[in-house]
């Protein structure tokens, strides 16, 4: 649970902008009308709802993410904040920021197009009906997250770009941020050259 007071903090407020950014955008170019002829128009709505959501979210996902590391040495998620800040600027917050949209906007195109695909097969009439949902939303998830858990694993290994090292002094272990990847295609080629193809796919069953 490390980590989770800073993503409920996030996500309040980003997924409120996020549903109702989208709802919005797929009003406006659909014309409140339903279809398979407005398939990419679900997937516009939902690249514009991204966009909106990782902007307040990725700051918060830098925070859970570095908590949950092993050897994290941060007591809770503000103090996490403070240090991230304090060491390396707020530029720290946004270092995967490209990488999470890269991801996150393939994914929810995929997942809201496949979504609202399946509910027009299933429920073309659409009436609430909670099997429908289940079966659309879990169709639509879980291509989208198969098809983006490589850049997943990229967006990853840039926010918690850190080593464990031992302070001898009081036999503390601190985590000191050394850079180690420049940006996209410098992750990409690290994996790549540690792990081959399948470090593109780790997690991509729990995902």
């Amino acid at each position: 649970l490390r980590g989770v007071n800073a993503v409920a903090a996030g996500s309040m407020p980003a997924h409120a902008l996020y549903f109702t950014v989208y709802e919005k955008m797929k009003s406006f170019l659909t014309g409140n009308t339903a279809g398979h002829e407005h398939t990419l128009a679900y997937g516009a709505s939902g690249v514009v709802a991204t966009l909106i959501h990782d902007a307040v979210m990725n700051p918060a996902e830098v925070v859970k993410q570095r908590m949950q590391m092993a050897y994290s040495p941060y007591g809770s998620s503000l103090e996490c904040a403070r240090c991230v800040y304090n060491r390396e600027g707020f530029a720290a917050f946004y270092r995967s920021y490209t990488t999470q949209l890269a991801m996150n906007v393939p994914f929810q195109a995929i997942h809201f197009m496949g979504y609202e695909f399946w509910q027009q097969v299933l429920n073309p009439e659409h009436k609430y009906d909670p099997k429908s949902h289940l079966i659309a939303g879990g169709l639509a998830g879980g291509l989208a997250a198969a098809v983006t858990t490589p850049m997943d694993c990229v967006k990853t290994v840039l926010n918690t770009q850190q080593a464990a090292e031992a302070d001898p002094s009081n036999r503390r272990i601190f985590l000191k941020a050394r850079y180690r990847y420049r940006g996209i295609s410098d992750a990409v080629r690290t994996i790549y050259s540690q792990r081959g193809m399948a470090g593109f796919s780790c997690g991509c069953k729990l995902g």
